[in-house]
């Protein structure tokens, strides 16, 4: 009974903030861009000729140039506290996601660097706005129940996944691509911000579940030096790298394999809200089994289930329904792997230096995620299908989820932290 209300007591304490973050995440840079990016290729081939490889060129300097700076944002929230570092960044994301909108519409030699120049802005200032920052804060609120709330704050991305296609779509059809940038700039600037600024706070000391302190009330947990030593982490890192290798460039190809295979972009647009529906589902769903089971029992059957999407959108023909399923099971897998990301970094690592090991970790799913897209694209340029990347990606999956096998046991002692972070620090003085 004493357990049980502690455990209430988690979501009684920190529901505001669960939300406020979901909401971020929602709105950030994390899902945004990458829900927008696969419905600009057509538009752009017609007005610039583009090719595909140069279209979804911008999201892998995004991803990279993110992945690269993730160390230093977690370092930013580990230092000055959360708040300001997502706050920030949401604000920053969103003007420069819209200013995308002021790509030059004549065909000139510049307009290309031009266009990629906006989404290195992009890049360099919208990290902070991605679970980065958001999941450190829902660590230091959560313990007994912390993989549901990582679940829970991490279904932000399935409610971009599922709405942000259909604004696309809609902004493109009514009033062009460069309008769809502004258009979509204004959920961090107009929803997420307001609810961020007025709900969003990491906790104080003695709000904060025990588990996740010391005797002296200090967080525990390991340095990012001794992380880098331990094998776990690089198991980690190397099963990050090669799922979002495979994921990345299905998510972002998606719409034009099915429009490749004679659907139409509102029925694509359909399918990308059935794939949120899954990255929904396979956040929720993983989240409760991490509560419940080692991490890599519920890892390695769920990151293989994009196996089967893979087959799936293998050849020339597929109905809505098959896509569908495709889609869903993408995106179960999805959910699945990022809630991954930061229960591990918690639990193997602690929360006294969080901010850079997730980061850390962030680094191969941003990177990987990024340079994927143009890899599928490429092979379609060169062979005319997707077909041969499909294949490599039905064993990737395998490989990257069988990984997580052995990781071996949660360690039973961290270290404690010396001394409180400033952010800590600052949020005692408030």
């Amino acid at each position: 009974m004493e357990a049980s209300t502690e455990e209430r007591g988690e979501f009684a304490l920190g529901w505001k903030v669960l939300f406020a973050s979901a909401i971020g995440v929602a709105c950030g840079a994390s899902p945004v861009p990458f829900n927008v990016i696969g419905f600009t290729v057509e538009p752009l081939i017609a007005e610039f000729g583009w090719t595909r490889t140069q279209i979804v060129m911008p999201i892998t300097i995004f991803g990279v140039i993110a992945a690269l700076l993730a160390p230093f944002f977690g370092s930013l929230a580990d230092k000055y506290g959360v708040r300001k570092v997502a706050l920030y960044s949401l604000l920053a994301f969103g003007i420069s996601f819209g200013m995308i909108a002021l790509t030059p519409t004549a065909q000139v030699t510049s307009t290309l660097y031009i266009y990629y120049a906006l989404w290195v802005l992009v890049g360099l200032v919208g990290i902070g706005s991605t679970p980065v920052s958001w999941s450190r804060a829902i660590n230091l609120w959560f313990y007994k129940h912390r993989g549901l709330a990582l679940g829970i704050l991490l279904m932000g991305t399935s409610l971009a996944a599922i709405s942000v296609p259909k604004l696309a779509v809609w902004g493109i059809e009514n009033y062009g691509w460069r309008s769809m940038f502004a258009i979509v700039a204004t959920l961090p600037l107009i929803i997420a911000l307001p609810i961020g600024y007025f709900l969003f706070r990491e906790p104080r000391t003695d709000e904060r579940p025990k588990a996740i302190g010391g005797a002296s009330g200090n967080l525990t947990g390991v340095t990012l030096k001794a992380a880098l030593k331990d094998y776990r982490f690089w198991l980690i890192w190397v099963s990050i790298a090669i799922v979002a290798g495979s994921f990345g460039g299905a998510f972002i190809n998606l719409p034009t394999m099915l429009s490749d295979r004679g659907l139409e972009a509102q029925t694509a647009a359909s399918v990308m809200g059935v794939l949120g529906i899954g990255i929904f589902s396979g956040r929720i769903i993983t989240g409760m089994l991490l509560d419940r089971f080692w991490a890599g029992f519920v890892a390695f059957p769920l990151l293989c289930l994009p196996a089967l999407s893979c087959y799936i959108l293998l050849g020339d023909n597929i109905t809505f329904p098959m896509a569908a399923v495709a889609g869903f099971l993408l995106g179960f897998a999805a959910g699945a792997e990022s809630d991954l990301i930061a229960y591990l970094t918690g639990r193997y690592f602690g929360m006294a230096n969080y901010g850079k090991v997730y980061g850390m970790l962030y680094m191969p799913f941003g990177f990987f995620s990024a340079l994927s897209p143009i890899i599928y694209a490429n092979v379609r340029d060169t062979t005319g299908s997707y077909d041969p990347i499909l294949s490599v990606a039905m064993f990737a999956f395998f490989i990257g989820g069988g990984l997580l096998l052995l990781l071996g046991r949660y360690p039973d002692n961290l270290p404690e932290a010396e001394t409180p972070t400033t952010g800590n620090l600052a949020m005692e003085a408030s």
